[in-house]
């Protein structure tokens, strides 16, 4: 899964250790390695870094950890709010992964000794530290970016994951957004993107008329965005719909919400279908979106308009460009000569979608 760029975090994990003998990052992770190690015959499970967690790869399980970092609005410096973003995570993630987000362990400290300890076994004399998400492990050669690029998607892998998609709509809460708001949060995006992509430093072509054209796009279509939020239509989503996130197995599960902030995750559901489509285009297959927003559609009595599925295309993919720029912004970008040629890809998809019939 590819992490969203964000600027150096306030304070970092350093900062949790500062009480005489506390167990720092290290030591948990140590801990929670043993913990799978223990689960999986002795397999040394495979650790990855993001920017607001650690991954920890088990052979039949996974292990998530966040960090007690700061990204504004974020905040994870205290216990509480870790373990309050742990529960969201497991909550948010039940609705379409369920047998997938197994639950929480608890991380306890006592007598210099720190022990991993599911939650339904936690000793009330000792001292949590920190929580982490309990997943199985879902089989890599299932997810769909890797099927897509490996030409191995079947017409029946569309039909389980739109009917999937579907039932996960029809019963999603409504989410309470009014319409001048929704519009608002709209334009804010295509800002941030806009001021970002537009630095002189990265050169990038078509960056101004993507970025115009999008925000006249919106402009020009917020009746229909209005509309949207009238009927209903917002609810409280997964999103972070990319392809990554997608395991076609039976039935297919979808994965990794966004937990960190409500606000992101109330979306029109074909938003987030432009996004999963766009995504899909990137990885090499354009007609994945398309026939999942017919289906959809079909299956929830809808018809958004095609000029707001261009609308969101073109905005996601500006919001990708930037996001991809973004780890430029660091103080040492991980793969430097990724994320401008990224970036110009994703400005190509939103000029293509704004020049749609």
């Amino acid at each position: 899964m590819e992490t969203r760029a964000t600027p150096a975090p306030l304070h970092s994990a350093a900062a949790e250790a500062r009480t005489a003998r506390m167990p720092d990052m290290e030591a948990k992770l140590h801990c929670l390695e043993s913990f799978l190690a223990a689960s999986d015959a002795g397999a040394l499970p495979q650790r990855i870094e993001t920017h607001m967690s650690w991954v920890l790869l088990g052979k039949t399980q996974v292990l998530k950890l966040k960090k007690p970092v700061v990204y504004p609005p974020v905040d994870y410096s205290s216990l509480e709010a870790r373990e309050c973003n742990a529960r969201r995570e497991l909550r948010l993630n039940r609705r379409l992964a369920p047998d997938v987000y197994l639950g929480l362990l608890a991380l306890q400290w006592h007598g210099g000794t720190l022990s991993a300890v599911a939650e339904a076994y936690i000793q009330p004399g000792r001292q949590t530290v920190d929580w982490a998400v309990v997943m199985r492990r879902l089989p890599q050669a299932r997810m769909l970016d890797g099927v897509i690029r490996r030409g191995e998607l079947e017409p029946g892998d569309i039909d389980a994951l739109g009917a999937t998609l579907s039932a996960f709509y029809r019963s999603a809460v409504r989410a309470a957004v009014d319409e001048g708001e929704y519009v608002a949060r709209l334009r804010h995006g295509i800002a941030l993107s806009a001021r970002m992509l537009e630095r002189a430093a990265f050169a990038l072509p078509l960056v101004r008329e993507v970025c115009q054209g999008t925000n006249e796009a919106l402009t020009l279509h917020e009746g229909l965005l209005r509309a949207r939020v009238a009927e209903g239509r917002i609810v409280e989503g997964h999103g972070d719909l990319r392809a990554e996130h997608v395991c076609l197995v039976e039935p297919p599960t979808v994965f990794d919400a966004l937990e960190f902030d409500a606000r992101l995750g109330e979306v029109d559901p074909f938003d987030e279908l432009c996004f999963l489509g766009l995504e899909c285009d990137m990885a090499g297959d354009a007609s994945i979106g398309p026939l999942l927003c017919t289906r959809i559609a079909a299956a929830l009595d809808d018809a958004p308009a095609p000029a707001l599925l261009r609308l969101y295309t073109a905005k996601n993919a500006l919001m990708r460009a930037r996001l991809s720029v973004a780890h430029l912004m660091e103080p040492d970008p991980r793969h430097p000569e990724k994320w401008l040629p990224q970036a110009s890809r994703y400005l190509k998809r939103a000029h293509m979608a704004l020049s749609g019939p």
